[in-house]
């Protein structure tokens, strides 16, 4: 087992590591900015709109509305990579870490459309009065021959990539969080994971969309007010902390307290990381619950998804970053969730700004968790038939209560290659297709302006 779990680490640090996938991505993220006319920047307020204001589009196919689509992929990336991952990344690359974050949601942005277009402008009727799509359906349609294997391939990976970083290291995640903070034993966090999952996941879609469309604002909302305190009372250090991000941003930062310091390389290294394992673009999975949207055009419900990544990293990443670098939590020496509970704790004074973040890890865990099922799911469908579904969503359920109990060092490295892994064929889906995006683009906004 110790040698498996060796060589998975290595293909794990090769499929992550800055010849490979992380250049790739950023790549295909440019390219595609690029060829759309930074239609992520020029769209912004239209998308938002399309994605806060406009909930519903009238005869249209699809499971769920806007709105709803949105925050089920919201779901499955506002996630622990927002809260842990963000520390990680400045106790890693310093400040200027937060910046390449930045940059990876921008250009993430552009890839995040092209998914959601594509998804829905190649989704097929299920049979069932519903809709399926995703990058296995754009893969297997939009190019051919070789475009089958893509499919199967993406759908493969992203079952597997379901249990673990969707699921099992969530649920982890959150018994260990709630027995440091609370001494909750671990068996109680898995049973009553597992039971409030059940309730939602049994449901489909229709009932994953319900729930989210009201749980996801309200965790975000919660999270960013606690955060959003810290930052008011801090005022007058965030001019100097956005002078820290850039400047380190290109020149690395200096060792100062208990930080070791961390050289330019660093900064992007882990910045890009990061940024790409918290919003998820490039990896395809929130095209899946884009296909699932009541929409006639398929741009207008990728600029509502496009939003997902701007929220998730933009937003939600900055409030963090910005809390561990005006409390000077980032020099403290510690990585991950005790940077940002010690951020909370300096911040909000007192203990209970340690428990505004295991509480909002709690929620983020969960809420991965009901998003990466539908995806799973959806895979599933995709490789077996339907009738394959509710046997999953069984197992899926089970393995929550064994994530919350059992140690995952090699289900997290062996999930971490399965998350890589489903990323490779989408990204080739959407250089090949790009031709399509494009056309679809520029229909949709000459449509729009003669309105």
């Amino acid at each position: 087992m110790e040698r498996l779990t060796e060589w998975v680490s290595r293909a794990s640090d090769f499929v992550w590591g800055p010849f490979l996938l992380i250049p790739l991505l950023l790549a295909t993220g440019l390219f595609l900015t690029l060829r759309l006319r930074g239609l992520q920047f020029t769209q912004l307020w239209h998308s938002l709109w399309l994605a806060l204001v406009v909930r519903k589009e009238r005869g249209a196919d699809g499971d769920i509305s806007h709105f709803q689509a949105l925050m089920t992929a919201l779901a499955a990336t506002v996630g622990t990579g927002n809260i842990v991952g963000v520390a990680t990344a400045i106790a890693l690359g310093g400040p200027g870490a937060l910046f390449w974050m930045w940059m990876t949601g921008l250009v993430g942005m552009a890839t995040k459309y092209s998914e959601a277009l594509l998804s829905v402008r190649f989704r097929v009727p299920d049979g069932r009065g519903g809709q399926a799509g995703g990058p296995m359906y754009y893969l297997t349609n939009g190019i051919p021959g070789i475009g089958r294997i893509l499919g199967l391939l993406f759908a493969l990976f992203a079952a597997f990539a379901a249990f673990g970083i969707g699921n099992m290291v969530q649920s982890n995640s959150v018994a260990d969080a709630l027995n440091e903070s609370f001494g909750v034993s671990t068996w109680v966090s898995g049973l009553v994971m597992a039971a409030a999952a059940a309730a939602v996941i049994l449901g489909g879609i229709r009932s994953i969309g319900r729930f989210t469309g009201v749980f996801v604002p309200l965790m975000i909302a919660a999270y960013m007010l606690g955060s959003g305190a810290i930052l008011v009372q801090n005022l007058d250090a965030i001019p100097g902390a956005l002078q820290l991000i850039f400047e380190s941003a290109f020149s690395g930062t200096a060792a100062t307290g208990g930080f070791t310091g961390a050289i330019l390389a660093q900064a992007i290294r882990f910045g890009v990381a990061r940024g790409i394992f918290s919003n998820e673009s490039g990896l395809g999975s929130a095209g899946i619950a884009a296909a699932a949207a009541k929409t006639r055009e398929p741009a207008r419900q990728a600029l509502v998804s496009m939003t997902q990544t701007f929220i998730d990293t933009i937003v939600v990443c900055s409030f963090t970053g910005l809390s561990l670098i005006v409390t000077g939590a980032w020099q403290s020496g510690l990585n991950g969730a005790p940077m940002t509970q010690m951020a909370f704790r300096e911040g909000l004074g007192g203990e209970w700004g340690v428990w505004i973040v295991t509480i909002g890890l709690t929620m983020f865990a969960f809420s991965t968790i009901l998003g990466w099922s539908y995806y799973g799911e959806k895979s599933i469908e995709f490789l077996v038939g339907y009738r394959a579904v509710t046997p999953y969503r069984v197992i899926f359920i089970l393995a929550i209560f064994f994530g919350a109990v059992r140690s995952l060092d090699f289900v997290w490295t062996l999930s971490d290659v399965m998350n890589g892994l489903m990323a490779l064929p989408n990204l080739v889906g959407l250089l090949f297709l790009s031709g399509v995006v494009a056309t679809e683009t520029r229909e949709y906004l000459r449509s729009r302006y003669r309105r």
